[in-house]
C-alpha cells in the first residue's frame, strides 16, 4: 500500500470519527445542528436515529483502521478495499437520499482511496 493511499485512508477514517462524534455526541448541541442543518426539535426528535448513524460511522472508522495496522500488507489492502468501497455507497445513498453534498465529503474521498489502491497493484 503506498503511502498516499495510507494518508488518504487515514484521513477518511478520521472523517467518520468525526461523523461518530458529531451524531452520537453533538446532534443536539449548536455545532451538530449546524452541521446537518437542522432545527432544535427535529435533533431531539431524531437523536437515536442519529446515534445509530454514528455507530455506523465508527464501524466504518474502525474497519479503516484495522486495513492500516494489519500486520499482513495483502490482507490490510483488502480490508482497506471493503471498507472504502462501503463508505462509497454509504456517500452515495447519503447524496441520493439526503442531500448532495455528502458525496463530496463522503464518498469521493474514499474514491480517491479506493483508486490509489488499485493504481498502486
Amino acid at each position: 500500500m503506498s503511502l498516499a493511499a495510507k494518508v488518504v485512508i487515514a484521513l477518511v477514517m478520521i472523517e467518520h470519527v468525526w461523523f461518530l462524534v458529531l451524531e452520537m455526541f453533538l446532534w443536539t448541541r449548536p455545532l451538530g445542528m449546524k452541521t446537518f442543518r437542522t432545527t432544535p426539535e427535529f435533533a431531539r426528535q431524531s437523536t437515536a436515529l442519529a446515534a445509530n448513524q454514528g455507530l455506523y460511522n465508527g464501524f466504518l472508522a474502525a474497519g479503516l483502521l484495522w486495513s492500516l495496522v494489519h500486520p499482513d500488507a495483502h490482507v490490510g489492502r483488502q480490508v482497506a478495499i471493503f471498507f472504502l468501497a462501503c463508505v462509497v455507497v454509504a456517500g452515495t445513498g447519503g447524496a441520493v437520499t439526503v442531500s448532495r453534498r455528502i458525496f463530496f465529503v463522503q464518498a469521493v474521498p474514499a474514491v480517491v482511496g479506493l483508486a490509489l489502491l488499485l493504481a498502486g497493484r
